[in-house]
């Protein structure tokens, strides 16, 4: 019998079963995430978070279709009109400025995929500022890019590029401990801030990691 290749690309399907993955994570997390905010903010991170993944949940259960471009789109939305402050519409920027970069396909491959979060780390810079090195989910969503445009270009097998991905932004967000807060109120407190693992880096590796395990 021949060997059966995995697939190298992910459908509707596999990003639907990916984000509903990710909703759970991010709800089982929420006292850690708040946790880790109470350090350097106001501790509501994680129940802000779950209750914005949460609204997504339910517009996920009910969507179907073919375009992840339109269902990752549909992520952000929810996010964005229930979550408030300042990480509600950062956090929603990484799924709304993804899915306009996919728009009308129906299945991803890494290139897509390193494509689409370059043009969501892109718009975050845009909007706020934030870059890699200031304390903010960005150090962990730049380096997975990275990745995933390495292992594109090499052409590895996509969840090689997966792992990769998932990896570096674990690595990226534990060097969040050693960085000095530029953003939001954490800023505020200075080398205070030192030691402490950002909440938004803590998702985005939280987001990877599940990505490249629903995807095995």
């Amino acid at each position: 019998m021949a060997n059966v290749l995995p697939p190298q690309t992910i459908d509707y399907y596999g990003l639907k079963k990916f984000l509903i993955a990710l909703v759970d994570q991010v709800v089982r997390s929420k006292g850690e995430l708040n946790s880790m905010d109470a350090a350097c903010g106001d501790g509501d991170f994680g129940s802000t978070m779950a209750t914005a993944f949460e609204a997504a949940r339910k517009m996920l259960e009910e969507e179907s279709g073919h375009d992840v471009g339109l269902l990752l789109a549909s992520v952000g939305t929810s996010i964005l009109s229930t979550a408030g402050g300042a990480s509600g519409p950062t956090v929603a920027t990484v799924f709304t400025a993804a899915g306009a970069a996919a728009k009308g396909k129906h299945e991803l491959n890494l290139t897509d995929l390193a494509s689409m979060l370059d043009k969501s780390a892109q718009k975050i810079t845009l909007l706020g500022g934030a870059k890699k090195g200031d304390k903010t989910l960005m150090d962990a969503l730049e380096p997975a890019v990275s990745e995933l445009k390495a292992a594109a270009n090499d052409n590895l097998p996509i969840q090689d590029g997966l792992d990769s991905a998932a990896q570096a932004a674990r690595v990226g967000c534990e060097s969040t401990k050693g960085f000095i807060a530029k953003h939001g109120r954490a800023r505020y407190l200075g080398e205070q801030t030192i030691g402490h693992v950002d909440p938004g880096a803590y998702l985005i590796a939280l987001m990877f990691a599940t990505l490249a395990k629903t995807s095995h």
